[in-house]
């Protein structure tokens, strides 16, 4: 099979990586030259993902049997529509089924019409005027979110993004002065976790819960990012997360999808939950119509060997097997080396060496985001994340150690949260659920994005073995 892969960062050499390890042959089309990307695909071309026309020409030339969409602006831009109409099986939903992701107010407002009980206390301004009266309806602290994609860094939250009402409202304004759509929400309490699935006309098939770190400081402080990094356990839960919560959220998915096929939108992709898991259960923050970036990667890294390209054909084409859906029971951590000041200013150009070999040699993959190659065991940073080192383990805390060590194989000037998978951290927000389900009980929120859920079931292990 010929799979051609859109799209030219992490997300996408772990995508192609793994089709490539299950015998496709790659063709790539991205604006960049991602050295990941390059060392695996037969052919690339430098063509703007979003360029529809483009690459569907590149798809025809290159003889391309299936294609894969990575990024959310190609989504946007129609591409997969464009690939469906000649006649190329894609992986990606359609314009229409993506506003599930380019359209906060469509996604609560379709969850709203099919009774999909899902979405935080919300409003949707549509006038200057409305502002001030509906932010007033608010008891607690809000965010605010701006109606179109993002990249993960548009939304503001109160009492890390701003402080006093009168500030959020100031700027919801703003974003409706310069003709914008613009969702006010309340502010939820909880653990965050992504829950992504396959989602095709056979039905939704599940992936690995992830945990996702947003802010690009350590103790969740600083600018909101893309995502500096995240880890998966072993047992396809989290340490905070039950099994009963995790189907919660997954019947929210099946349920979307249904509500999206109900009102016509084509969808055969992926649909990525982020979810707050409360004090009264999963709670959505939003919806994603692609792999994340990070998630994916950690995801990706745990697919069984040999059947990752027919289980994408399978999605293309609209029904799966769902032997091909198996991912191997371990635990996973993504770190994200990044240009120092990524997340507020960022300082691009700086060159890294890396001894590739050494890094491998220690059970840690190399995953290629925003870098140039710039010679052999050298590349250059750009202005967003650069490399993503990927450890795996029986326990979080191991996979996470294996990244730390593997740094050593990393020369040149970056920036890396150190505390993603480390025990204290995870400890932390196991504590964090427990206090927030206790009967009766009130948790102090933690820094920024951290949130609640129940103890893992019995059968998972207790939280100490789980960390690791």
């Amino acid at each position: 099979m010929k799979f051609l892969v859109v799209g030219g960062g992490a997300r996408e050499h772990a995508i192609a990586s793994t089709l490539h390890r299950a015998g496709a042959e790659i063709v790539v089309t991205s604006a960049n030259a991602n050295p990941g990307l390059e060392r695996v695909a037969t052919q690339s071309a430098r063509i703007d993902p979003t360029d529809a026309d483009r690459v569907v020409g590149f798809a025809r030339t290159s003889h391309a049997e299936f294609a894969v969409i990575g990024p959310e602006a190609p989504l946007a831009a129609g591409v997969a529509d464009a690939l469906r109409s000649a006649e190329i099986p894609t992986v990606g939903p359609s314009r229409d089924g993506a506003r599930i992701e380019t359209s906060k107010v469509y996604c609560r407002e379709l969850l709203r019409r099919h009774g999909i009980d899902a979405s935080p206390k919300f409003e949707i301004p549509t006038s200057i005027d409305d502002v001030d009266r509906l932010v007033g309806r608010f008891d607690g602290p809000f965010v605010v979110k701006p109606d179109g994609l993002t990249a993960g860094k548009g939304v503001w939250v109160q009492g890390a993004d701003f402080t006093d009402p009168k500030e959020g409202a100031v700027h919801a304004k703003s974003i409706l002065l310069q003709g914008g759509r613009v969702l006010l929400e309340e502010r939820l309490e909880g653990e965050e976790f992504s829950q992504m699935a396959f989602v095709t006309d056979s039905g939704v098939y599940p992936m690995p819960a992830v945990q996702d770190f947003k802010r690009a400081l350590e103790g969740n402080r600083g600018g909101n990012t893309g995502g500096m990094g995240s880890y998966s356990q072993r047992d396809h839960l989290l340490p905070f997360l039950p099994a009963a919560d995790r189907d919660a959220s997954l019947e929210i998915l099946r349920r979307t999808a249904e509500a999206l096929r109900a009102e016509g939108s084509a969808y055969r992709g992926i649909l990525y939950g982020g979810f707050m898991l409360t004090a009264r259960g999963p709670v959505l923050v939003e919806f994603n119509a692609r792999f994340g970036d990070p998630e994916g990667i950690n995801a990706l890294t745990l697919y069984e060997e040999g059947n990752f390209a027919a289980l994408l054909a399978g999605v293309a084409t609209g029904r799966v097997d769902p032997n091909l859906v198996r991912f191997r029971l371990r635990s996973t951590v993504v770190k994200y080396l990044v240009p120092p000041g990524y997340g507020d200013r960022p300082k691009p150009g700086g060159l890294l060496e890396i001894d590739e070999g050494a890094i491998e040699a220690d059970g840690v993959h190399v995953i290629y985001g925003a870098v140039d190659a710039a010679g052999p065991g050298t590349v250059r940073l750009g202005a967003s994340r650069g490399i993503a080192l990927v450890g795996e383990a029986s326990a979080i805390h191991e996979a996470g150690t294996r990244v730390e060590a593997a740094l050593a194989h990393v020369r040149g000037e970056y920036y890396v949260r150190h505390d993603i998978g480390t025990k204290d951290d995870l400890a932390r927000r196991v504590e964090h659920v427990r206090q927030l389900r206790a009967p009766g009980a009130k948790a102090s929120p933690l820094p920024l994005s951290v949130a609640p859920a129940a103890a893992p079931p019995s059968s998972a292990g207790t939280p100490e073995q789980l960390i690791g």
